[in-house]
């Protein structure tokens, strides 16, 4: 992220518009933007002016849903608001989603520094989207003693402002993850019979193959 950030002027910048590529046929509204990347509504309006100068990305309006419960009969009301959206006539689409998504989301060392605070992990799986295989399972599997699950939806949710899309992931006690390997558990095949990268393997599971 560091050298996209040196390229395109702010680590801000390149999380929307991962945002935008990985979601090229929806539009978020403001709010609902600034919760994705984890910013205040103020940068990110900015930093969506700059793009949209850039042809990048376009304004246009959503229908966001008000859910009222202060009555018996708990109801919903859509209003329509300013939304933005991938502007899909920009020329260099192809490239831009190539440096963005393809090049720069990688199974490596600082994907697995995400990890060194939620317990001891024993096993550390990237598929999907960090190797660019977008029909497994699963992006992200994590085994280990003593985790905190609290930590881990963090770092999950943490990963997901900066990718731009949601994180599929499993994570389990070593226990448990070699219960269902043992059994020929089927998550479990899936992941490991896909293509993936193994970061951490404390298991002997890559030496038992």
């Amino acid at each position: 992220m560091d050298i996209l950030a040196q390229l395109f002027g702010s680590v801000l910048r390149v999380k929307l518009m991962r945002l935008f590529l990985f979601n090229n046929e929806n539009a978020f509204g403001l709010s609902e933007i600034s919760k994705r990347v984890k910013t205040p509504s103020g940068e990110v309006r900015k930093e969506l002016t700059r793009l949209i100068s850039a042809s990048i990305v376009k304004k246009r309006s959503v229908v966001r849903e008000i859910h009222s419960r202060k009555s018996a009969n708990p109801s919903v009301h859509k209003i329509h608001e300013l939304g933005y959206s991938l502007d899909q006539k920009f020329p260099y689409l192809s490239a831009l989603k190539t440096l963005l998504i393809t090049v720069s989301l990688h199974a490596d060392d600082s994907l697995m520094k995400k990890f060194t605070n939620i317990g001891r992990i024993k096993l550390l799986i990237a598929s999907g989207v960090f190797i660019q295989e977008w029909d497994t399972r699963v992006d992200l599997l994590v085994v280990g003693d003593d985790l905190s699950m609290n930590r881990v939806e963090t770092v999950m949710k943490s990963i997901e402002s900066e990718v731009g899309k949601e994180i599929s992931y499993s994570a389990f006690e070593t226990e448990d993850f070699e219960y269902r390997l043992g059994i020929h558990d089927r998550l479990i095949r899936d992941i490991l019979d896909s293509s993936h990268t193994v970061l951490i393997d404390k298991i002997g599971l890559e030496t038992n193959k």
